[in-house]
């Protein structure tokens, strides 16, 4: 087993259902956690060597900069539709990246 991989997909899927929760329940602190863990799962992408390393790491950065701007109107501005908005983004951006890991998996075992 690759304890690499497990770190790496256990960050993009806490990223994921992090981003769910928030949507879920649009608090500041929801929405911190899940720009935080996105961000690590980000610093994750940069290190991985595949396939589709650069689509996923893409897939990462516009969930960034959906979830930090999305942080900003919800705590600043005091938007909480366009928070709600910009959240959505990054959950399918995501949802791209973990359709991605899905397709890496599926051709690496192909190799095997």
């Amino acid at each position: 087993m690759d304890w690499g991989k497990v770190v790496y997909v256990f960050f993009s899927l806490m990223s994921l259902t992090s981003i769910a929760g928030f949507l879920y329940e649009n608090t500041a602190i929801s929405l911190f956690i899940a720009a935080s863990v996105n961000l690590v799962s980000t610093i994750l992408k940069i290190g991985v060597r595949n396939l589709l390393s650069a689509e996923l790491l893409a897939s990462s950065l516009v969930a960034d900069l959906h979830l930090i701007p999305a942080f900003v109107f919800l705590v600043i501005v005091q938007d909480d539709s366009w928070a709600m908005a910009l959240a959505i983004g990054a959950l399918i951006a995501n949802l791209f990246s973990m359709g991605l890991v899905y397709i890496e998996s599926s051709k690496t075992h192909e190799e095997y």
